[in-house]
């Protein structure tokens, strides 16, 4: 009995301890079990909210930053399009004629619209030609250097007599200055266009033996004779291309925005890139015949004008058709052009020749 006690008293004991350990155990257990559900982490879940509410807001403003930059980006473009900062910015002629457009015209749609503009001129005018009357090379070159300061009609009324009485270069070399004078008043300053007939008559002769040479550089050297000059006797006597640069020519190409140079060699150098060589001449024809019949100096018919979409100055003359076409000019409203002898050609469209000098 005593042992058994004794047993069981260490039975009990052990269990006792086995208790102890494994209350001590679960003890252990149950302490993060206890610290879980004491749940203070919704503190902390409010401020992983704010701090995600901030990242996101963050996020979120970030966009919109970059979207009101990209709104305000626009404003330099703008500037961009006006000619005075980009003529600033981009030194290059070309750079400056597409500047001026007020769409901020390409390079490659410029020339699509200029090479148009002639296309549809050519149409208009199919009978285009020199609207002076004259023979052979010597008389277009005479021809030409009176017609500066004038109109074309009064030096194709002025030079029939001047040539009967002085059909070669030789003759008028030889002239008296005096009676070339009395000849060629109507033409408006004629002792210096006397001065120059009679002095590129003596050069034609003593240099040239009495032929017009069909070479630029040599034209150029007789007097009276520029770059414009030279340009009509070879595109129109030799059939050597050349872009004639005179006041109907300038006034129209700026307002067509083809280029915003003033200077006539500059004014022929860029337009001249917009075009193949082969179209030079005619397109010269097309655009001063279009400057004297319908889009004038002081006053463009833009109502009847037959380009006026793709031109970038409408609207600076009458565009009320009925008043516009008051405003046209010879052939155009039915009356005579500037030749006493115009191309068959220019017949056979209507068009009619000028009255001699004293006619009426």
């Amino acid at each position: 009995m005593g042992e058994q006690i004794s047993d069981g008293g260490r039975k009990t004991a052990k269990a006792a301890k086995t208790a102890a350990a494994g209350g001590s155990a679960s003890a252990k257990k149950a302490a993060p079990a206890r610290k879980a559900p004491a749940r203070k982490t919704p503190a902390k879940k409010a401020t992983a909210k704010k701090a995600t509410a901030k990242k996101t807001a963050a996020r979120k403003a970030a966009p919109a930053k970059s979207s009101a930059a990209l709104k305000k980006a626009p404003a330099p473009r703008k500037q961009v399009v006006a000619p005075k900062k980009a003529t600033a910015s981009v030194p290059a002629a070309p750079a400056r004629t597409v500047a001026a457009h007020p769409q901020g015209e390409s390079l490659t749609a410029l020339v699509r619209r200029a090479r148009r503009i002639n296309r549809e001129l050519a149409e208009v005018y199919p009978y285009a030609h020199p609207e002076l009357d004259f023979e052979n090379p010597f008389q277009l070159v005479v021809a030409t250097v009176l017609s500066a300061q004038t109109t074309d009609l009064r030096v194709n009324q002025t030079t029939p007599a001047l040539f009967a009485k002085y059909p070669t270069p030789e003759d008028l070399a030889a002239a008296d200055p005096e009676e070339v004078e009395e000849i060629l008043r109507p033409t408006g300053f004629f002792r210096a266009k006397t001065k120059s007939v009679i002095g590129l008559s003596k050069a034609l002769v003593e240099q040239f033996g009495g032929e017009v040479p069909g070479r630029l550089e040599d034209l150029v050297r007789l007097p009276g004779v520029g770059r414009k000059t030279a340009f009509v006797v070879l595109g129109n006597a030799f059939g050597r291309p050349g872009i004639t640069v005179d006041t109907h020519f300038q006034r129209l190409v700026r307002r067509w925005k083809w280029t915003d140079e003033t200077d006539p060699d500059k004014i022929e150098a860029a337009v001249g890139a917009l075009f193949p060589k082969s179209d030079w001449t005619d397109l010269s024809h097309h655009v001063i015949w279009h400057g004297r019949r319908i889009c004038h100096a002081r006053k463009p018919a833009c109502g009847a004008c037959p380009i006026a979409p793709l031109c970038p100055a409408y609207g600076e003359g009458e565009t009320d058709p009925e008043k516009a076409e008051k405003l046209l000019k010879y052939e155009k409203a039915g009356r005579p052009g500037q030749r006493l002898r115009p191309p068959q050609a220019y017949l056979d469209a209507g068009g009619r020749a000028a009255p001699p000098l004293g006619a009426g």
